[in-house]
């Protein structure tokens, strides 16, 4: 699965400014799309230091190096600055994860796996990003805190179809609880908010996208399948 640079700071700002070409007026693209990349990287950065709601936009003036009329050319306050940051966070999950592998949405155990590792792929590759969107969330607007958390729930359709899939076609236990797809959120958002806490463990990206993967397929996959997997153990052990 192939997600570098495909959505590094650069790439996002420049469909930053392909989604917003009626607000955001500059002339100059690439030089506009370079002090755009300085612009969001400083509001992320600052945003985790001291949280968004203390930051000013006289900081990030400072921060970034870009005048205050610098930065009204790509927003006129701070509301207007979370709308691009979650915006693009919920254009690039739809893009992703409604792309799988033709050859996986036929089965949809291995369209479910893939869900999750692409998921935590592109948390990875968007780090600040999605870190930025989880912790303000709840200090945002109303407008845009229901954008965080419809983001979330783009997320949760998509988990939740292909668990649904996986039940009609007897590869999933029908007993498995239909909150499942709320479940598997946090364990996604445990990566990006507490990545350090892994790292510190030796928990790599694809440790933790296994553990993930054989958490839920521990949680939903026939008895008998799981049976047979616990004799396979037994007998290599």
């Amino acid at each position: 699965m192939k997600l570098k640079n495909r959505y590094d700071t650069e790439a996002l700002c420049r469909r930053m400014l392909e989604h917003n070409e009626g607000t955001i007026s500059v002339r100059n693209q690439e030089i506009a799309i370079k002090k755009l990349v300085v612009i969001i990287e400083a509001a992320l950065d600052l945003s985790n230091k001291k949280g968004f709601q203390a930051m000013t936009l006289r900081d990030l003036s400072n921060a970034s190096g870009v005048s205050m009329g610098g930065l009204y050319a790509y927003f006129d306050s701070k509301v207007a600055l979370v709308n691009l940051i979650l915006k693009e966070v919920t254009f690039a999950v739809e893009e992703v994860l409604s792309d799988p592998p033709r050859d996986l949405v036929e089965d949809p155990v291995k369209h479910l796996m893939w869900l999750i590792e692409a998921h935590l792929r592109l948390t990875e590759e968007m780090l600040p990003w999605f870190r930025f969107s989880f912790m303000e969330a709840r200090h945002l607007p109303q407008p845009e805190r229901r954008m965080a958390i419809d983001s979330e729930e783009l997320t949760e359709r998509y988990f939740a179809q292909a668990i649904q899939n996986a039940q009609n076609v007897g590869a999933f236990r029908q007993e498995v609880t239909p909150y499942l797809s709320t479940l598997i959120k946090p364990l996604l958002q445990e990566w990006y908010v507490k990545r350090s806490k892994h790292r510190r463990r030796g928990v790599d990206l694809g440790m933790y996208i296994e553990a993930v993967q054989s958490f839920i397929l521990n949680s939903c996959l026939p008895v008998e399948q799981l049976e047979s997997k616990e004799r396979t153990i037994a007998r290599t052990a």
